[in-house]
């Protein structure tokens, strides 16, 4: 069964382990609205192999926001969060 947490107005599927975490959203051809993946351990991600753009939020150990970045298109190398982030929230460009 997969865990689903409630963040930012967004139903989020968790990815926890390494290999759910190195997943993300690989192979998926969209997220539906008001749906996402939260990444957790996590302050930089990449869009290799994606399908579609997102958009990602960076969470601190307080679920408070350090970053937000929009339209991240497929295959871009390195998005960063900063040095406090330690989770992010990635959903489907709006």
């Amino acid at each position: 069964m997969v865990e689903t947490v409630e963040i930012g107005g967004v139903t989020a599927e968790v990815a926890r382990s390494f290999g759910e975490r190195l997943r993300g959203l690989i192979g998926r051809r969209d997220l539906p609205p008001g749906r996402g993946l939260l990444i957790l351990r996590c302050n930089a991600i990449h869009t290799f192999f994606m399908r579609f753009p997102i958009d990602a939020v960076f969470y601190d150990r307080q679920d408070r926001v350090v970053k937000t970045v929009r339209n991240i298109r497929p295959w871009r190398l390195f998005v960063w969060g900063g040095f406090r982030a330690v989770k992010v929230l990635e959903t489907a460009a709006k």
